[in-house]
């Protein structure tokens, strides 16, 4: 039996421009939602619902209305598709239809479908449109500053690798069984990091609802959501506690003013309970104007809103940017009476997370929460040294947590790198995929 291996070499036989390979390419129309009318089950794809490893994410459907799929010439899903995303922060991803997310389902404006001609195998070119040399040529074709993405002519431009077709079979075969093999293992790392972060709660709430003594005398906070805390502890609302700076609003023009170039943070920068500080945007705005965004040591940033999960989620800052501005997505609290470091572990409990999001403005899969609604928010008071003393031992349980995410992350890091090696290398007959089984 011979090897479904081959060796083929970019700009000699064996690839071939993707056009050639489809039979056709085509785009999704702007939907009209139809949120509600889920018994229609004619469901919308765009780029939010592919993963980076071409799983589905459905858990929040969008859906159109059937007289609109039925008007449509094109972007309805077929088995064997292959969708790719083509504009928007995750161009490139890509997913097939083996089977169809829904019995009916349809592109949106988001996302093409490649449709493989009858003499070529989808599954494989799922694979090769996954794999970083794909990737890395459909980057480069990316267009646009304002609104970055790919048009139809990327077929003609990136090349592919094309084996005979029972070698193109056997190549996504393996790959089924190895990628499954390596997916199994992410999904069970990913679990126990979930269950860490959940564990990290429940520290945080415990300790800032009841402190550290097992044994303390407990009372009635008044709050039917909070329950019982300790006797000696303050009941007060952020309000009393201190105030809420708000940040600076994007996109102004200043004419003819002076302006001066700033560095500010944004809602990514602000993360659970650490600032991520590995990509700092800036902003040019006249000197005086920006004396109202500058941020001091030991503000307590947190976010306006953005997704449900970056709802009130915030940390210290300690000033390692001088100067440094906050976007108006962004609150700078500043605090008085209490620890910021109290105040950031209060923000990290389930008690907080659920008057956030009892209090904000909901729409498809975002939130946001108004300064004025975020300075009526019940706060906990203990005595200033009880404070210092529950941070140290929360933070100093935190890190040992910390260290365990760290380790999963890097072993996930790990195994991602290996199925794209693993990819790139069957893709292009690096791997005898026949001895391989």
């Amino acid at each position: 039996m011979s090897s479904p291996c081959f060796t083929p070499i970019i700009g000699e036989k064996g690839y071939e421009r993707l056009k050639w390979v489809l039979d056709t390419l085509e785009s999704g129309v702007r939907e009209i939602s139809d949120q509600d009318n889920f018994e229609s089950g004619v469901l919308s794809i765009g780029g939010e619902h592919i993963g980076w490893q071409g799983q589905w994410l459905l858990d929040n459907p969008r859906f159109v209305s059937s007289g609109f799929f039925n008007s449509m010439k094109t972007g309805h899903i077929l088995r064997g598709d292959i969708l790719l995303v083509k504009d928007g922060a995750t161009i490139g991803k890509v997913a097939i239809a083996d089977p169809p997310p829904a019995d009916r389902s349809a592109i949106n404006e988001h996302v093409f479908i490649l449709r493989v001609s009858k003499d070529h195998y989808p599954k494989y070119y799922f694979y090769v449109i996954q794999s970083s040399m794909t990737q890395q040529q459909i980057q480069r074709e990316i267009r646009g500053s304002a609104q970055p993405g790919l048009n139809a002519e990327f077929q003609n431009v990136v090349n592919v690798p094309v084996p005979p077709h029972p070698h193109q079979r056997a190549i996504a075969d393996y790959l089924d069984r190895e990628t499954t093999r390596i997916d199994a293992l992410i999904k069970a790392k990913e679990r126990l990091h979930g269950l860490l972060a959940e564990k990290r709660r429940a520290l945080i709430t415990r300790a800032v609802t009841r402190g550290l003594d097992p044994q303390v005398p407990l009372r009635d906070s008044g709050i039917p959501w909070l329950g019982k805390i300790p006797a000696h502890w303050k009941v007060t609302r952020l309000k009393f506690a201190g105030r809420v700076q708000t940040g600076l609003a994007l996109g102004k023009q200043y004419q003819a003013r002076s302006v001066v170039e700033y560095p500010y943070l944004r809602v990514a920068n602000v993360q659970d309970g650490f600032l991520d500080l590995s990509d700092v945007k800036t902003v040019s705005v006249p000197e005086q104007e920006a004396l109202s965004y500058l941020l001091r040591k030991e503000d307590v940033l947190m976010n306006e809103g953005g997704d449900a999960d970056k709802l009130g989620r915030g940390a210290v800052w300690t000033g390692e940017i001088d100067p440094c501005l906050h976007q108006n997505h962004v609150f700078a609290v500043r605090v008085r009476d209490i620890s910021p470091a109290w105040l950031a572990l209060w923000i990290s409990s389930d008690h907080a997370k659920a008057y956030f999001e009892s209090r904000s403005k909901q729409s498809t899969n975002l939130a946001s929460i108004s300064a004025t609604n975020l300075m009526e928010m019940p706060l906990l008071q203990p005595p200033e040294e009880e404070q210092s003393a529950i941070v140290g031992s929360v933070h100093n349980d935190i890190r040992k947590i910390d260290a365990v995410f760290s380790a999963i992350e890097d072993t996930v890091q790990l195994f991602k790198e290996r199925r794209s090696a693993l990819i790139a290398a069957a893709v292009t007959g690096q791997i005898d995929v026949g001895s391989a089984v």
